[in-house]
């Protein structure tokens, strides 16, 4: 189950790395007009939103599944990153659709979406065990 967790927080947080840091910047460079681009990043960003709320929806299953005491349990973060996830969606792009205050609603979409970020990149640090690299170790063991 541990595993499980892991690959779903990995694959959260890889896919916003992925979608608003590096394919989307792309789509601006590389599509003929930004409005295409936007028209495809828009696409993308709805698609990673429904995988952000799977991925937490599962995250919080197999959480209740191993009953982790309250200080393991990435809940609040999961929580908190699906709610942004959901916000951006649902209540910003919308608006940014519209192209109503385009610039305060694409500066808060960015500014959820760097929380979100933030959220999943702390539910998979919380999640990944922390293990002595083994050069470091068969050092510290040589020197006792």
């Amino acid at each position: 189950m541990a595993r499980l967790q892991i690959f779903l927080a990995a694959l959260w947080w890889g896919s916003i790395t992925t979608v608003g840091f590096m394919v989307v910047p792309m789509l601006f460079m590389n599509l003929e007009t930004p409005a295409i681009a936007g028209q495809m990043a828009g696409k993308l960003f709805s698609a990673q939103t429904w995988l952000a709320v799977a991925c937490g929806v599962l995250l919080l299953l197999a959480a209740k599944r191993q009953n982790l005491s309250q200080t393991h349990a990435p809940s609040p973060w999961v929580i908190s990153g699906m709610l942004l996830a959901l916000l951006i969606e649902l209540a910003v792009k919308p608006h940014i659709m519209a192209r109503d205050n385009l610039a305060l609603w694409h500066n808060l979409g960015s500014a959820f979406y760097v929380l979100q970020w933030l959220c999943a990149g702390k539910v998979l640090w919380a999640l990944s065990p922390m293990k002595p690299e083994p050069a470091i170790a068969a050092d510290s063991a040589q020197t006792d």
